[in-house]
């Protein structure tokens, strides 16, 4: 490919147009996210675009994107994956540009919001990921961190080049009290409780005899990579244990690009087959509502998700968190949580009895993190009401 400037500068004014095509004078604000249809990060979506219906959030993500959020009006999907827009990113790296199509569409914005839970953990690569995000600021214009938690990471490098990158940040909400203390020295930190608290819950009718396990593949974490044999050998003696009580075990996967699914088939193999009309499986991809109504009609929920243990108790269900990461402790000692759980490095010594007795001890009320949950949007709500998104 020539490197003609004109014939950039043509390829820009293309997509520029395609950028602000259809937007009708509403406020548009650019939203960074997890877009690899994870349960937890699509809900963070959902829970901004349902706050603000007369702002328009662009949203550069799978094609697939569109059926996860069909019912909202105020978001403008842009596929990542369009043989189009890859094949313009393509061409502009050629040239040392990068992530082309993001910025453009980024550029047309009032402002940004990167919202999500875990994405500050350092990875062998830190240094390009952090490049990356640098590159999601829009000159002059507002830039919010909602949802957030900061870590694990081991080098102080990753820790004070993130700290230089927040102070030129509009707002920073962290869910947890470790992330917030190690930057409330900056001006514009604040800390509430993770923002899935503030969801309502849905009008189901609870089956008194089913449980939710949701289960996760351990070895895509470095931390865990020895740990899927006696993971799943443990889920199934907990499904089989269940199912011999009388219940109905559904064996729920978040996340089919983090390998649940794969998770489930593996554990599904090992049950043996007379238990099997009693267990369901749930692949969890566009259909947040039919998830939560799962999880809301059950009885009780054994969590290793860290959204499963959230949702849980949001829908007021009994939860043993499997805990596979600090964001859930630091969460359990945020809220006060004071039942009965283990560790996942643990999870050898976890008998089934011990977890049927948490069924009648490990109930909490989070009515007061649902209303602190909604603090995460009081600085975006100061810019966004001001100009004129009013429910």
């Amino acid at each position: 490919m020539s490197k003609n400037p004109s014939f950039v500068a043509i390829i820009y004014s293309i997509a520029f147009k395609i950028g602000s095509r259809g937007f009708d004078g509403m406020k548009k604000v650019m939203v960074y996210a997890y877009t690899h249809f994870n349960l937890g990060d699509d809900l963070f979506i959902k829970v901004l675009c349902e706050k603000y219906p007369k702002t328009i959030f662009v949203l550069y993500a799978p094609k697939e994107y569109k059926q996860t959020f069909k019912e909202f009006n105020n978001i403008r999907l842009f596929p990542s994956n369009s043989i189009i827009v890859r094949g313009l990113n393509y061409c502009f790296r050629q040239f040392h540009i990068y992530s082309f199509f993001r910025r453009l569409l980024a550029k047309d914005c009032d402002a940004a919001v990167h919202i999500g839970g875990s994405l500050f953990i350092q990875g062998e690569n830190w240094r390009d990921e952090l490049k990356n995000t640098k590159e999601m600021r829009i000159p002059n214009r507002p830039f919010y961190l909602l949802g957030a938690n900061f870590g694990p990471y081991h080098d102080n490098g990753f820790y004070q080049e993130h700290k230089e990158l927040f102070k030129g940040y509009t707002d920073i909400c962290f869910r947890e009290k470790h992330s917030y203390e190690l930057f409330n020295d900056l001006h514009n930190v604040r800390m509430a409780d993770d923002m899935i608290f503030q969801l309502k819950t849905p009008a189901v009718q609870v089956l008194h005899d089913s449980i939710v396990i949701s289960v996760i593949k351990p070895s895509i974490r470095k931390h865990l990579s020895n740990y899927d044999d006696v993971y799943y050998r443990k889920m199934r003696d907990l499904a089989v244990f269940f199912i011999e009580k009388g219940y109905t075990v559904t064996l729920m996967s978040f996340c089919e690009y983090e390998q649940d699914d794969e998770a489930i088939e593996t554990i599904t193999n090992l049950i043996p087959e007379s238990y099997l009309t009693k267990l369901n499986k749930h692949f969890y991809k566009f259909n947040i509502d039919e998830t939560l109504h799962l999880i809301a009609a059950s009885n009780f929920v054994i969590a290793t998700r860290f959204h499963s243990m959230i949702l849980g108790w949001v829908f007021h269900k009994p939860v043993f968190p499997i805990v596979y990461s600090d964001k859930m402790t630091n969460s359990m000692q945020d809220i006060g949580f004071d039942g009965t759980y283990t560790d996942i490095k643990n999870i050898s010594a976890l008998t089934p009895e011990y977890v049927f007795n948490s069924i009648d001890a490990n109930l909490i009320d989070v009515s007061i993190q649902a209303q602190n949950a909604e603090k995460h949007f009081e600085r975006l709500d100061e810019y966004l009401l001001e100009r004129g998104d009013t429910n």
